[in-house]
């Protein structure tokens, strides 16, 4: 499998996959920061609105890449909890609760940089796309995915253009239809099927957020938000 020269690129072939699909006036839900570039290209081919998922890994404290679960925000925040880890670790309800009231707090902070006061895409009884660059695990892909179920769209697509296949496997009960370009048999990193995979900065998010509102005309009570 080739991989993507970029997240442009990435989203620009998985926006003609999502042409074919039986999804009119769908809503892209991306995640920040690396799923806005890849739902822009899929807002320029589809002439889709653009909202954002704010998810947070809760990493485990004495070694933080490791993912005991997710929390992602909204009217009623929702934590999704990695049990076998939770368990591993000792890790009681309690701490599962500050952990997420801490990055609570996080997604509080970026949305006052990404979204400043704009309404909230709706979602009921519209196709709901949720979008990211590629997913390892999956904890914060599912955090996400639980999230925008509660919001009640008529369908939920779940689109990326990397994954290994055994999270994939995981994931599909939590959608009503998953894309996903490549499923490499040897997946070490979401950044290694890329050959540019810079970060994305806070200013390239809002410029993004920004310039998929205007494609749309978004802005009146039809705008990104989260």
């Amino acid at each position: 499998m080739r991989g993507f020269a970029d997240r442009t690129e990435a989203g620009r072939l998985l926006a003609e996959r999502l042409a074919t699909a039986d999804y009119p006036n769908p809503v892209v839900l991306a995640l920040p920061r690396g799923g806005v570039p890849v739902g822009l290209e899929i807002c320029r081919r589809l002439g889709a609105s653009m909202d954002l998922v704010m998810v947070r890994k809760l990493g485990v404290p004495y070694q933080p890449e490791l993912a005991a679960g997710a929390v992602v925000n909204g009217d009623h925040p929702e934590i999704v909890v990695n049990d076998e880890i939770v368990a591993h670790v000792g890790l009681s309800e309690g701490d599962i609760q500050r952990m997420a009231d801490g990055q609570l707090e996080e997604i509080r902070r970026r949305r006052g940089i990404y979204l400043k006061g704009r309404a909230q895409v709706p979602l009921a009884g519209r196709n709901a796309v949720v979008i990211d660059d590629g997913i390892a695990t999956g904890a914060t892909t599912r955090a996400a995915l639980v999230g925008v179920r509660r919001r009640g769209p008529a369908k939920l697509m779940l689109a990326v253009p990397v994954a290994p296949e055994d999270t994939l496997a995981r994931l599909r009960a939590d959608v009503d239809e998953l894309i996903c370009l490549e499923t490499p048999s040897f997946f070490y990193a979401i950044g290694a099927h890329y050959v540019d995979f810079t970060q994305v900065s806070d200013d390239e998010v809002v410029r993004m957020l920004d310039e998929a509102a205007q494609l749309t005309g978004a802005g009146k009570g039809d705008a990104p938000g989260a």
